[in-house]
């Protein structure tokens, strides 16, 4: 395929096309998180074995994430997407037939199978249709489909759950997602790797030499450690927010889900635009501009999270989780570009998968964190003991930026000059 093959346009199309998988994407995930409250009066199941289930998808994520971004660097990125898609929808739709703790952490775990496909895929995919000049803000724009997803798939299944029984949002979007897949694949198309570059080549590098690339890289290595921290805090608030909300502020179950998913993730959707326009500004001017932008939302939104959890009045509460969400927006607008800034576009796959290896299998630590402190810290109440556990992944996030100083530096030194985009 040449590159004259694709339009300005259709490449701005394959964002808006691959946004609405995206965005069920996440609304599959969180919506598991929404009902954690029904399934604790249904099934009888403590805070710990909550934190599990919450966690069970990110460990199958975790553990398969490297093979997925192997395969996306070797085959179809497209059929990864589309394939990805369906099975992951066939597995929310399995959710609904749940009956016992195991068979509840099964099924989680086998989405996370599905779903770790998508983005080592759905990130190569776009950095081929984007050069550096417009990269950040195609991510972004993607982006803003996690937000999108997680507001209204949460406030949507807990609504649903409310109302019909917790099993009712799984019978509605698995099917929606099935068949999302089936239109999608009528359109979305593949570019040559390393189209954006100028260096479109079908030859993929050996295994041992991708793996070379990246661990040879320690801006890299750094940014993936950073992500690591970032989806610890993030993985704390996607499962126990409605359930923090419900239990402390004692919000209704669909007005939990609904506040715990909309404030700080309408935020980010706002803000995650704006960083990625001013990250693709600051990287032709100097060397890890983008990853500057990521670090201005970790060291600002870390006051905020610790204000989240040991705040007693709902205004504040509002207030810190409204600007927290903005302040992810910044650091989640080059969670993948700032690191193909590092990466060369052959290994980009893996390089995905890798990073999600070590984000989502350290990130899952966090729900089940909160669930054992939240149980067994023995210091307060169970709701005191929650609120301390989320005011700590403010100390979490500062840990985050200070990776983010460290791959800055190392980033600059290795590519003292910008190159013209």
């Amino acid at each position: 395929m040449a590159n004259a093959t694709f339009s300005a346009r259709y490449k701005w199309w394959v964002v808006f096309m691959v946004w609405f998988i995206c965005f069920f994407n996440y609304a599959d995930r969180q919506a598991a998180s929404s009902v954690l409250p029904l399934l604790s009066k249904n099934f009888g199941f403590d805070t710990f074995q909550l934190g599990i289930i919450g966690s069970a998808f990110a460990w199958i994520y975790a553990a398969v994430a490297p093979f997925a971004g192997m395969a996306a660097d070797r085959v179809s990125r497209k059929r990864l997407i589309i394939a990805a898609c369906v099975i992951w929808s066939f597995f929310t739709l399995a959710t609904a037939a749940c009956g016992s703790f195991s068979s509840f952490v099964t099924v989680r775990a086998l989405t996370g199978l599905a779903e770790t496909f998508y983005f080592p895929a759905v990130m190569a995919l776009i950095s081929d249709f984007h050069t550096p000049a417009t990269r950040s803000r195609a991510m972004s724009l993607h982006q803003s489909a996690v937000y999108a997803g997680t507001i209204l798939g949460s406030w949507f299944a807990a609504v649903l759950a409310e109302r019909s029984g917790w099993n009712v949002p799984f019978l509605v979007f698995g099917p929606i997602g099935i068949l999302l897949a089936i239109v999608v694949s009528k359109f979305l198309r593949e570019p040559p790797r390393g189209m954006a570059e100028n260096s479109a080549s079908e030859a993929p590098a050996s295994i041992p030499d991708t793996l070379k690339i990246i661990f040879s890289t320690p801006a890299a290595i750094l940014l993936m450690g950073a992500f690591l921290c970032a989806n610890f805090v993030a993985f704390i608030f996607l499962t126990w927010t409605p359930a923090f909300l419900f239990n402390k502020f004692h919000y209704s179950l669909g007005a939990a889900g609904l506040t715990g998913a909309v404030f700080i993730n309408l935020a980010s959707a706002v803000s995650v635009p704006v960083a990625g326009l001013l990250a693709d500004k600051l990287s032709r001017r100097f060397s890890g501009g983008r990853m500057v932008i990521q670090l201005c939302g970790l060291l600002v939104g870390a006051f905020f999270i610790l204000l989240i959890g040991q705040t007693a009045s709902i205004t504040v509460l509002i207030v810190a989780m409204t600007c927290f969400g903005l302040c992810k927006g910044f650091y989640d607008s080059g969670i993948f570009a700032s690191l193909y800034d590092t990466i060369e576009s052959r290994a980009r796959g893996t390089a995905a998968g890798l990073m999600n290896t070590v984000g989502w299998g350290g990130g899952a630590l966090g729900p089940i964190f909160v669930g054992y402190v939240s149980k067994y810290k023995g210091q307060g109440t169970e709701i005191k003991n929650m609120s301390d556990a989320i005011a700590f992944g403010g100390v979490v996030y500062l840990l985050a930026a200070i990776l983010i100083i460290f791959a800055i530096f190392n980033f600059a030194r290795c590519h003292p000059h910008i190159e013209p985009v």
